[in-house]
C-alpha cells in the first residue's frame, strides 16, 4: 500500500483530484483544513504505476499544465511514502465523522455506532470507495437539496447524474424518491455506488448504470421531479438543454461542482432555456444552485 499526497487548495481542489484519479484509477480521498482552507489530496495505491521519481516528475508536470491552463492550485507538494494498510485504515477514522442533514438524514461510516434521532434516514458510507462522501461542499449542497424537496408522501421521481459513490441517489432512497436513477461514464464508480446501494439495502430502489450523458437523446422517455448534476461547468453548458428536457415542468435542478467565478455563465445559459434560480450556496470557492424549470410541457 502506497499514499501518494499532492496539496493544493479549493480553486485547485477538483483538478488535483481529476490528475489522481486518472493516475491510480481509484478515487482519491480529500482532506481540508477550514482554518487554513489548504487541501490535501491524496490516494492509496496496491502498487505504483512506476518508480516513486518518476512518478513525481509525471505529477510534478501535471500539475504544471494544470497551471497553464488557468487554474491556480497553489503551492503543491507531491508526496509518494509506502503506508502499511493498518494506517492507511486508521487514517480514515480519525478523518471522517457523521454529516447530520438538517432533521432527515445522517451520514456516517460504518465504524461510528452513533444512532440517528427520531425521523432522520441513515446513509453508511465508508470514504475511499469512490468520490462523494457528504464532505465536499459540493456533495453536501446535493444532500441538503434532496432533504429539503421531499414532500412527504407525495411521489417524487430523482435522476442522479454522474453518481461516484452513489451517495446522493442511496440518500434519495432513502427518503422516499421512487423512482431513483443514478448512472456515471465511470464504470468503477458504477460498481462502487452498486455495492454501496447493497449495503445501505436500497440496491432495489435506487438503480445505479453506466451511461455517458452525451449519448443520452435529446428527447427523453422519462421525466423527474428532481435532478442533480454534479458535473463541470463545460459539460452543463454543452449538455444544458438536455438535462432540461430530463425535468418535469416545476421539476427542481440542483448543480454543483460549479467554481464560483464560473457559475454566472452557467445560471445564464440556464436561464436561458426557462431554467430560474432558486437557491444558491458558495463554500471554499464552489458554487452551488437549485433551478426549477418554469416552462409549460412542450414549449
Amino acid at each position: 500500500m502506497w499514499q501518494v499526497s499532492i496539496s493544493t487548495n479549493a480553486e485547485g481542489e477538483e483538478a488535483i483530484s481529476n490528475l489522481l484519479e486518472r493516475t491510480f484509477s481509484q478515487a482519491p480521498s480529500i482532506f481540508r483544513d477550514e482554518e487554513t482552507r489548504a487541501v490535501l489530496v491524496t490516494a492509496y495505491p496496491s502498487r505504483l504505476p512506476r518508480p516513486p521519481h518518476a512518478l513525481r516528475a509525471l505529477l510534478a508536470e501535471a500539475t504544471e499544465q494544470i497551471r497553464r491552463c488557468g487554474l491556480d492550485p497553489g503551492k503543491t507538494r507531491i508526496t509518494i511514502k509506502p503506508l502499511p494498510r493498518r494506517n492507511w485504515a486508521e487514517s480514515w477514522k480519525r478523518h471522517f465523522k457523521p454529516i447530520e442533514v438538517g432533521k432527515k438524514l445522517l451520514v456516517k461510516p460504518g465504524w461510528i455506532k452513533r444512532r440517528p434521532k427520531p425521523g432522520q434516514s441513515v446513509v453508511i458510507l465508508d470514504p475511499g470507495l469512490s468520490f462523494g462522501t457528504g464532505n465536499h461542499p459540493t456533495t453536501l449542497f446535493c444532500l441538503q437539496r434532496i432533504a429539503e424537496c421531499r414532500r412527504g408522501a407525495t411521489a417524487q421521481s430523482f435522476l442522479d447524474i454522474g453518481t461516484g459513490s452513489g451517495i446522493l441517489a442511496i440518500a434519495a432512497a432513502k427518503l422516499g424518491y421512487s423512482p431513483v436513477l443514478a448512472f456515471d461514464y465511470d464504470p468503477e464508480a458504477v460498481r462502487a455506488a452498486n455495492s454501496n446501494a447493497k449495503r445501505n439495502r436500497v440496491a432495489r430502489r435506487a438503480i445505479v448504470r453506466r451511461g455517458d450523458l452525451r449519448r443520452w437523446p435529446m428527447l427523453p422517455r422519462r421525466r423527474y421531479d428532481l435532478i442533480c448534476a454534479n458535473l463541470t461547468s463545460d459539460l452543463l453548458l454543452a449538455q444544458a438543454e438536455k438535462i432540461r428536457n430530463l425535468l418535469r415542468p416545476g421539476g427542481k435542478l440542483v448543480i454543483a461542482g460549479v467554481l464560483a467565478r464560473e457559475f454566472p455563465e452557467v445560471s445564464q445559459k440556464l436561464r436561458q432555456i426557462n431554467l430560474t434560480l432558486e437557491t444558491s450556496g458558495v463554500i471554499n470557492n464552489w458554487k452551488s444552485g437549485q433551478f426549477a424549470r418554469c416552462d409549460r410541457e412542450g414549449d
